[in-house]
């Protein structure tokens, strides 16, 4: 009320808000003043806060900037105002350099490689139905590594708690669920899922990726993350179409990015308590097979996702 020139609004025209929020013009810099001391003062206020969710939800509505059209450069509102958003989070940065920030949100052109300067992690969308999250990372990771993709186990899909599990984890790996409602199997397989993921989230989050079956030619997705020295790899396998038949993988999975003259254990991740996979057990296989021949996940419609860990014979 007291600075309604800080609001991007035409003069002329009422402000429309959005979720009770309204736009600041970040190409004023007043306003990026006003921006950071309010995170600085949260910080300040809160010497124990430990991760800022920066959210971009509000759409920019009867776009006009009083400071600019005052500076004769009314064209420049979308070109400033970035930039005048990178000025706040420059000076967020120099104070607070190790503190982790998730851009929320992150869609629709509000992720970019100059923001990945100052966020630790993107929100690719708020739609964590796990299916159509496949084939979002599937693309997200064209363009972004994986340790920026936060990917949430939520509510959200038909699928088991599993698939949505193997599908968050080919990235960041979170949650957004209400524990106490789980069963107690689901309860012990999440927990010995996250004890899983840490042991290879370096790879994921590190290591090259591999595109090995895309979903939008076959019935599955697979993709695998491998270390610098080829002695780590998991490989991720999600059923993606069940309308044409009922086994997806009739024939192996060619692997990639591993040393031919390697031999491997591939070990299945993330089985239900008590469960027993339908893989070889303790089964060695040469690089070079793995590369030429492949390995048979074997999704099904009763295995709808198989993570697989694959690691150097002897170590």
């Amino acid at each position: 009320e007291q600075h309604r020139d800080w609001v991007l609004r035409q003069p002329e025209r009422p402000e429309i808000y959005f979720r009770n929020q309204l736009v600041l013009d970040l190409a004023n810099p007043e306003v990026q003043d006003f921006v950071y001391g309010v995170v600085d003062g949260l910080f300040t206020k809160n010497p124990d806060l430990a991760f800022i969710k920066w959210d971009c939800n509000a759409p920019v509505h009867n776009a006009y900037s009083s400071y600019l059209t005052k500076q004769g450069t009314p064209a420049n509102l979308y070109v400033d105002y970035v930039r005048g958003l990178y000025r706040v989070l420059t000076r967020l940065r120099a104070k607070y350099p190790k503190v982790p920030m998730m851009l929320c949100s992150g869609g629709g052109g509000r992720a970019d490689y100059e923001l990945l300067k100052y966020f630790t992690e993107f929100w690719p969308s708020d739609d964590t139905e796990p299916l159509e999250r496949i084939f979002m990372q599937w693309n997200y990771s064209y363009f972004f590594p994986a340790i920026v993709s936060d990917n949430h186990v939520t509510d959200w899909g038909k699928q088991p708690l599993k698939y949505r599990l193997d599908v968050a984890s080919m990235g960041k790996l979170g949650f957004d669920i209400v524990f106490s409602k789980l069963s107690d199997q689901d309860k012990a397989f999440a927990q010995q899922a996250v004890r899983a993921y840490e042991g290879f989230k370096d790879v994921v989050w590190h290591g090259e990726q591999y595109r090995l079956a895309s979903p939008y030619e076959q019935d599955i997705a697979a993709l695998l993350y491998v270390n610098a020295d080829q002695s780590h790899a998991v490989v991720f396998n999600y059923l993606t179409n069940t309308r044409q038949k009922n086994t997806a993988t009739p024939r192996p999975v060619r692997l990639a990015g591993l040393d031919p003259h390697k031999r491997y254990r591939i070990k299945e991740l993330n089985l239900y308590p008590g469960a027993t996979s339908t893989l070889p057990p303790d089964q060695v296989y040469s690089g070079d097979f793995l590369l030429k021949v492949g390995f048979n996940p074997d999704v099904t419609l009763s295995r709808t996702s198989v993570v697989l860990d694959v690691t150097e014979a002897g170590r």
